[in-house]
């Protein structure tokens, strides 16, 4: 994968000897934003929202998760873990402050960042994001589509039969997306096969970490969370249903809830630069930040 026009990329070496691999947009004084990248893709900054961020006032920055890309595996990691490894970048960095996005499978992962890094992150975006797979009260694979619920369902029987799961090779269902959402895939978020394809060329190995860690303990609670929380999610989503969003947003005690009616999992990101500009507003609203770039 080649990085777009004004994403510089490094390779951050961590003093348990792991590396991550860090992406960051070249407009430094603007406000930092992590994004978490949906599985499995690699964790450049999403390529069809770094002009409206810019002209938002703010910065990308973000990394392949553990097993992806250039960033080293971490066996039986949680997704409590991209806490740690946002803040030793954003002390590399020199970042006090920023805020977190993920979509899909990032979802959590900014969610994680929030509830255990409250003293740096300002605000939070889930997009099409997983609730923990014990949520008290939901039915986790209600209105899934069997392709998903079969990986799910692998995984949270251990990691010999998730191995087993994907070494079968399972062919992709293209009717987990909706009519909407491919037509996203092949016009406005094409963008996203630029991440996927390239994620699995070593393997499913970050693919298999990420579902093993969904369907664990997250080592956090969505109710630690104090921040304010947008999350956003479509009614007609296949792989992630809404259900999902729904209990969030009643476990997190500032959420707010966008659910689309019409969008499913890939078409919800059309909301995305709303999304963006509800950060904005936070950061406006929040007199700790000093944040004239926003104005």
């Amino acid at each position: 994968m080649t990085s777009a026009p004004g994403i510089t990329e490094l390779d951050l070496h961590l003093p348990d000897g792991r590396t991550l691999h860090v992406y960051q947009t070249e407009n430094n004084d603007a406000f930092p934003m992590f994004w978490f990248h949906g599985t499995p893709n690699l964790g450049s900054p999403p390529g069809p929202l770094l002009e409206h961020a810019a002209k938002l006032g703010f910065r990308w920055v973000s990394c392949d998760r553990p097993a992806y890309g250039r960033s080293t595996p971490v066996p039986d990691r949680s997704v409590a873990s991209a806490a740690s490894d946002v803040k030793a970048i954003a002390d590399h960095l020199g970042l006090d402050h920023f805020v977190v996005m993920g979509h899909s499978g990032g979802g959590p992962h900014a969610l994680a960042c929030a509830a255990l890094l409250p003293d740096r992150v300002k605000a939070a975006v889930s997009l099409s994001g997983l609730a923990p797979f014990d949520a008290p009260g939901l039915d986790y694979f209600a209105g899934m589509h069997p392709s998903s619920v079969a990986s799910l369902s692998a995984a949270a029987q251990g990691r010999a039969a998730k191995e087993a799961f994907e070494a079968s090779a399972p062919e992709f269902d293209p009717e987990v997306f909706t009519p909407a959402d491919h037509a996203a895939l092949s016009g406005r978020w094409s963008w996203l096969n630029e991440v996927v394809e390239p994620a699995l060329v070593a393997g499913p190995e970050g693919l298999i970490e990420d579902d093993l860690a969904y369907v664990k303990g997250w080592g956090f609670e969505p109710a630690q969370l104090k921040v304010p929380t947008l999350i956003v999610h479509g009614e007609e989503d296949r792989m992630v249903p809404v259900s999902h969003a729904r209990w969030l947003a009643t476990q997190v005690g500032h959420a707010e809830l966008w659910a689309n009616p019409e969008a499913g999992h890939i078409a919800i990101l059309d909301l995305a630069p709303a999304a963006l500009a509800w950060l904005k507003r936070q950061l406006w609203s929040d007199s700790t930040t000093g944040l004239s770039v926003l104005g």
